[in-house]
């Protein structure tokens, strides 16, 4: 991201557990509302301020959302993303992985999760665990805003091979384990958790959150809204 704000070259490798190696163009974290996919477009109307974006990038969800008067805080796990993100004129953007989300102070009425970074619940098990945190963290009326990739819309021989070998594990089928590789920099390992509609239901089912809207996007890309019980 911080090449690619620079105007050099900047392809992102997201290597998967299995071997398997995918290419990604960083450029997508640097597009303008009127260029985001039309579910994403549609869905951050349900965002509020104050709103918290997870996994904020290059700032393209924050900055949007300030050019609409929302106060917005940036957290990601990167310092460079957050270095990147302030150069764009992100107000507030601090490095915090989202597993520390609960030491946030304030009470927020949106938490927003693009590009696809609803995933970054890692796990059934974590899932819980940063559900409550962010339920301690929000208003009575707030609203997670997350983008997901449904796993099980491929005919990829590989990636139906990698759905088995987790059910063979006791993993979800589209509990991915990735690291990103760009020059001669390697990211540690995370687990990246791509649900159906009907695995979310299932995520959330015993928290205090629950899914109230569903905005399909092309192929397997939504966007789930949920809201308290």
């Amino acid at each position: 991201m911080w090449n690619c704000c620079h105007e050099k070259a900047a392809h992102e490798i997201v290597e998967r557990d299995d071997g398997f190696i995918d290419l990604g163009d960083a450029t997508q974290y640097f597009r303008e509302h009127s260029q985001w996919p039309a579910h994403e477009r549609e869905a951050i109307r349900f965002a509020r301020g104050p709103a918290i974006d997870v996994g904020c990038g290059a700032g393209r969800v924050s900055l949007y959302l300030q050019e609409q008067g929302l106060e917005v805080l940036a957290i990601d796990n990167s310092p460079l993303a957050i270095k990147t993100a302030r150069k764009r004129g992100v107000k507030s953007a601090r490095v915090l992985d989202i597993r520390d989300i609960g030491t946030v102070r304030g009470s927020f009425a949106s938490i927003v999760m693009y590009g696809n970074n609803f995933a970054l619940l890692g796990s059934p098990a974590r899932a819980k665990r940063l559900l409550a945190a962010m339920h301690r963290i929000t208003t009575p009326d707030a609203r997670i805003i997350g983008a997901v990739c449904n796993p099980y819309l491929t005919k990829e021989r590989a990636h139906l091979a990698y759905h088995e070998r987790n059910r063979r594990r006791g993993r979800w089928a589209g509990q991915l384990r990735i690291r990103i590789r760009f020059e001669q920099y390697v990211g540690v390992w995370f687990d990246y958790l791509f649900v159906s509609p009907e695995e979310v239901r299932k995520l959330v089912a015993d928290t205090a959150w629950k899914v109230t809207e569903y905005v399909p996007g092309w192929g397997p890309l939504y966007v789930t809204v949920l809201e308290k019980r």
